[in-house]
């Protein structure tokens, strides 16, 4: 696997490549970590990466400005940028840009959110993991935000999201449920699980994200993961 970091256009922000070689071009996945604009989680970042690679995806992680830098508007722009950059360079690395998508944790959820539903968006599916929909918490991460709720159209990707009702930083109704009812208006084709145990910012939830993560691990909610792997296959992208 060749690892490199790509500077982007938007100040402060990179993407990181895992870049598998292949006989075939594989589908892919860019990553957005959660971290309130404060840090880039490693346990939403590199460890989901190398996770998505196993199972024969083409990863990518976005480092958007987060601490000093943080702004809502340019963590989009850089995301927006980082997939022109992936789509450009697909053969290079071996990538199908038919089957690239965006999965987002925590914050990073609305930022992949807000990205899969622009006009031009060149996701082709989303995973939304506990996401922040709603701009509830933009006193606490510093940064202003917006509902990306209220951007969903009939032309947003199809949508896998997870979360557990004990996540007291993004409250199911206030949050999940909300964009869920957006995606159904819609008619858009979405897969919904909220999980009984765990809770915010627990990424994979198994022992390899839980030893960067305080140990955080729940055996329940890993079930996410699997789920995420049958629901994408089931798409069928071509």
């Amino acid at each position: 696997m060749d690892i490199r970091n790509v500077k982007l256009n938007e100040p402060f922000s990179s993407i990181d490549i895992y870049h598998s070689n292949a006989d075939e071009p594989l589908p892919g996945v860019v990553i957005v970590p959660g971290g309130s604009y404060n840090k880039i989680m490693e346990r939403d970042s590199e460890r989901v990466a190398v996770t998505m690679a196993t199972h024969a995806f083409q990863a990518f992680v976005i480092r958007y400005p987060v601490v000093e830098h943080k702004d809502y508007q340019a963590a989009k722009r850089a995301l927006a940028q980082a997939f022109d950059y992936l789509v450009d360079h697909a053969t290079a690395l071996d990538l199908d840009p038919q089957r690239l998508g965006v999965l987002g944790f925590s914050a990073g959820g609305q930022l992949a959110a807000a990205y899969s539903n622009q006009p031009a968006t060149r996701a082709k599916f989303v995973g939304l993991g506990y996401p922040v929909i709603q701009p509830a918490i933009d006193q606490r991460m510093g940064v202003q935000t917006e509902d990306v709720a209220k951007l969903v159209t009939a032309q947003t990707p199809p949508t896998f999201i997870w979360g557990s009702i004990k996540d007291g930083l993004t409250p199911y109704l206030e949050h999940v449920a909300h964009y869920a009812n957006a995606l159904a208006g819609h008619g858009v084709l979405f897969e919904l699980h909220e999980f009984s145990t765990g809770g915010h910012g627990i990424a994979l939830a198994n022992h390899y994200t839980g030893i960067v993560n305080y140990n955080r691990q729940d055996q329940h909610m890993a079930k996410w993961f699997p789920l995420f792997l049958e629901w994408f296959q089931e798409l069928n992208l071509k």
